[in-house]
């Protein structure tokens, strides 16, 4: 379980989230709409630590993630992540670049880490680009290589922040079958995203995020499909 009270968090001056509170259960899906500037990608930073958060408390499994005494690196194997950019290493091939994070955050053998890589890429579709090397694959291809990393932690957890927003349309939704997948499968999952149509059939629940607020909650059919809080519906109309 992910347990967020009461979280605030600024850049300077800037207040970006302020006073957010949600509770993500085991095998949910959430995603997280709204506007530019609304919080929802730097709550994400800070449920996985890569953020400090100036008052509130976020717990994953328990475990306090700001607490001084929380090992992150440790925490952090629980919770994968993918970003906008995949970030790959050009210079290795998309094997190598999946099994790295096993050999060297997990102490994995190479053995153990390449069984692990070749059983995640070939689970998002890219079986067949083991030795290839990123800079050969779409952007499509490189975000599913991305997924695969960080599923190759063998994560409770998988946080998305807009992974289809740097795509060209024609290759989001490869990507997005990719995620549809993992929410099958029963994967926990907390996806920041502007597909909204992806958000109302994959998620168990959808946050709208408004001024650094959760503004509106309830199920897909309630948010997106009715909702009560005239800010989400001008939001809506907006990205249709």
């Amino acid at each position: 379980m992910i347990e967020i009270d009461n979280v605030h968090k600024s850049f300077g001056d800037l207040e970006v989230v302020k006073g957010v509170s949600l509770t993500v259960n085991k095998g949910e899906v959430v995603s997280i709409i709204g506007g530019s500037g609304s919080g929802k990608s730097t709550l994400l930073m800070c449920i996985n630590g890569l953020e400090p958060i100036q008052k509130g408390s976020i717990r994953v499994d328990g475990i306090e993630v700001h607490n001084r005494a929380t090992d992150l690196n440790r925490l952090r194997q629980k919770i994968g992540i993918v970003f906008q950019q995949w970030n790959a290493f050009p210079h290795l091939t998309v094997l190598e670049n999946v099994m790295l994070a096993p050999r060297k955050v997990l102490g994995k053998s190479r053995e153990e880490a390449e069984a692990l890589a070749i059983q995640q890429l070939t689970h998002v579709g890219l079986g067949d680009k083991f030795k290839t090397f990123p800079g050969k694959l779409s952007g499509g291809q490189q975000q599913r290589m991305a997924i695969a990393r960080a599923l190759a932690m063998s994560p409770d957890y998988m946080l998305f922040d807009e992974a289809t927003s740097a795509l060209d349309p024609q290759l989001v939704g490869e990507v997005l079958d990719t995620m549809r997948m993992l929410a099958e499968d029963g994967m926990t999952m907390v996806l920041v995203t502007h597909e909204i149509r992806f958000a109302r059939d994959v998620s168990d629940r959808v946050a709208f995020f408004r001024n650094g607020l959760v503004h509106e909650i309830g199920s897909p059919d309630q948010v997106i499909g009715n909702p009560q809080q005239p800010e989400t519906a001008a939001f809506l109309k907006s990205v249709k």
